[in-house]
């Protein structure tokens, strides 16, 4: 579980693939830290450490998750965000995160806010998926490449988000632009209250 708080940007150092598994090695600036089998999510994407040496580590990704995400365009020097799993005696200053992304969006448009900068993320909308709540509602939780923010604006297929200027400094939101492919995450709650509604 974590909390959409980016603790730091890893650079990608060399993709492998495998059948249809690809390795990543990543170098950040707590890679020292991990230990094998731990949980770490990039871009929002929860993967295992499965080798480290210094501060590079690797970890695998398979199909689905290919599938489902932006890692499969990741190139060698591209810059993911990285959380470490949550502590349960710590705050939660985001929410609840899984680490299990639902799908991608596509960046729309980028304006500077006088400092702060504003995103539209459009992606594809299934109604099926909307009624087991993958969808955003106004001043609720989603989750972008793991960075935890307040949706602005939703509409059937598309959302906003402000992003202020330390975590458009400190996130890899500093690299997306108009035609930039992301990761989501809806919120969990969501998804229990839709899921309860249909079994009611």
């Amino acid at each position: 579980m974590f909390s959409g708080i980016i603790e730091a940007t890893a650079r990608i150092m060399a993709i492998e693939q495998e059948q249809e598994n690809i390795h990543f090695t990543l170098e950040c600036p707590f890679g020292d830290e991990l230990k094998i089998d731990q949980s770490v999510a990039h871009n929002g994407v929860c993967l295992t450490v499965v080798r480290r040496e210094g501060k590079q580590y690797v970890v695998t990704a398979m199909n689905e998750t290919l599938e489902r995400s932006n890692l499969g365009v990741l190139k060698v020097g591209d810059e993911v965000n990285v959380e470490r799993s949550m502590m349960m005696n710590g705050r939660l200053d985001g929410h609840i995160v899984q680490g299990h992304v639902d799908q991608t969006a596509v960046c729309v448009e980028k304006t500077s806010e006088e400092g702060s900068y504003r995103f539209t993320f459009a992606y594809d909308y299934d109604s099926r998926m909307a009624q087991r709540g993958y969808f955003c509602v106004d001043k609720g939780s989603v989750t972008v490449n793991g960075v935890s923010l307040t949706v602005c604006n939703p509409t059937e297929n598309s959302f906003q988000v402000c992003i202020i200027p330390y975590t458009y400094d400190n996130t890899n939101f500093h690299g997306i632009e108009v035609g930039t492919k992301v990761n989501l995450e809806f919120d969990i709650i969501g998804k229990y209250i839709a899921r309860m509604q249909q079994l009611g």
